[in-house]
């Protein structure tokens, strides 16, 4: 890819800062001081990134923005914001700038913009790559599904690889937020640094701040040696922070101010260190509701959601659930080292209609067990047991309850159907696992798996 850049830039100074520091860096430059000037660059010559001012004398850099947008869709914009204009840098970064530059210019910031803009892969490539194999063996996680609904999901999520904006992912439980987070990394920049996923609603608030910002030796009890948080792991990287809306409202602050400033303070230390990280944030709760409540710091809403990106729940896709209920039993096929089952066209319709309140994670759920129960290589419809587990209600945040009928909820209710029909396999066999699992239709090792997971002794 050719590593010429555009200026456009109405200040002499800055675009005699900006050719100097492009030049010591290996790279040929053109400036301009109008947006005309710019376009006509463009017509005349390729570029493999555009940096930009906000204020510009016919105009200003959104124009630009558009116009490459539009006509030169490879090429990534990097836009020049005054300092302290933060309304102009989210409205840049929405319109689908690559990134922005606050002045006074630091020139440690300006050279990290440019080596990321240009370590962007090709648009073209990836689209191509992404139309060819919706399923898996792509370039990184992929989103299986033809729909409407997951075609626009890809799309965005190509647009969002090639910007160093913070997304903001919603979605019901299971719908796939991590694997939409996964994708825009493996399709971005920085591709070759850590993609870091943490759950937020998993980790105890007293070690919260040590996990994120990492700690000092000798800074509490039990800290014999120094460590990294999540940000230092994830440096060049991407940071994931799944189910954000845990996060109490203390840490909301110093995640806050970390975000601000780009600087970390472990535990225990007295100096901040620099930290580059893009931030992709994710939860099935209503973020919005929470800022009206309280619960959730507006200024920290703010700044995770620049650009949304909303996973559709699976009953709104019912025609992908062949493909993806097909990938899902090729993959536990292939760990419990068996053939890989079919499903019965009744089977199929039966999943096509069920609400699936858990999404693909309970679609999963019902494959794998139905791989346990069924007797040949044919799941039938009986084998899912989709009517029980649609007596099952469930909360809005997708926990599982019982019904006024007295049915347990959807993880015990499987289990304990896997359970005896694990129990009656045995019994038949006098207590023979190689036989029991032979009658199961299922491996020795996937018998044995089950047994574990189940607490079977």
């Amino acid at each position: 890819m050719d590593s010429r850049v555009l200026i456009v830039d109405d200040e002499a100074d800055i675009r005699e800062l900006l050719l100097l520091t492009l030049q010591r860096m290996g790279h040929d430059a053109d400036a301009a001081e109008t947006c005309r000037e710019a376009y006509r660059f463009l017509a005349e010559n390729s570029y493999a990134l555009c940096l930009t001012d906000m204020r510009l004398p016919d105009g200003d850099g959104l124009q630009v923005l558009n116009h490459i947008s539009e006509k030169y869709a490879h090429v990534p914009v990097a836009v020049i914001t005054a300092y302290g204009s933060a309304e102009n840098a989210v409205a840049a970064l929405k319109a689908g700038a690559f990134d922005y530059i606050a002045k006074p210019i630091a020139l440690k910031q300006l050279r990290d913009v440019i080596k990321a803009a240009l370590k962007l892969p090709e648009a073209s490539a990836l689209s191509k790559k992404s139309a060819s194999s919706p399923g898996p063996g792509g370039d990184g996680p992929q989103l299986l599904g033809n729909s409407p609904a997951i075609a626009r999901a890809r799309e965005m999520i190509e647009k969002l690889a090639r910007s160093q904006a913070p997304v903001y992912i919603t979605g019901e439980s299971g719908s796939g937020k991590e694997v939409a987070a996964r994708s825009i990394h493996s399709r971005s920049a920085r591709r070759e640094a850590l993609f870091v996923g943490v759950n937020c609603g998993a980790i105890p608030e007293n070690l919260m701040e040590s996990e994120f910002f990492g700690y000092r030796k000798g800074a509490f009890t039990g800290a014999d040696a120094d460590r990294q948080g999540f940000f230092q792991a994830a440096q060049g990287g991407t940071l994931f922070l799944d189910e954000v809306a845990d996060l109490p409202l203390p840490m909301q602050v110093k995640l806050l101010r970390v975000i601000q400033e780009k600087r970390v303070r472990k535990v225990g230390d007295t100096n901040e260190e620099p930290v580059d990280v893009r931030i992709i944030s994710a939860t099935h709760q209503n973020l919005a509701e929470l800022v009206e409540t309280g619960r959730f710091r507006q200024d920290l809403y703010y700044r995770l959601n620049v650009i949304e990106l909303k996973m559709p729940a699976l009953r709104q896709v019912p025609e992908d659930i062949p493909l993806i209920a097909s990938a899902i039993l090729r993959r536990l096929a292939q760990e419990n080292g068996q053939p890989v089952p079919e499903l019965s066209p009744e089977a199929l319709t039966g999943l096509k209609q069920y609400e699936f309140p858990g999404n693909v994670r309970e679609l999963e759920n019902v494959l794998e067990r139905a791989m346990a129960l069924s007797s040949g290589q044919v799941i039938a419809k009986q084998d899912l047991y989709l009517t029980e587990v649609a007596d099952v209600e469930f909360t809005e945040a997708g926990a599982a309850r019982p019904t006024s009928a007295g049915e347990l909820p959807l993880q015990d209710y499987l289990d304990r159907v896997e359970r005896e029909a694990i129990m009656q396999a045995l019994e038949k066999t006098r207590y023979n696992k190689t036989a029991a699992a032979k009658l199961l239709g299922i491996t020795f090792r996937a018998l044995r798996y089950r047994l574990e997971r189940l607490g079977i002794d």
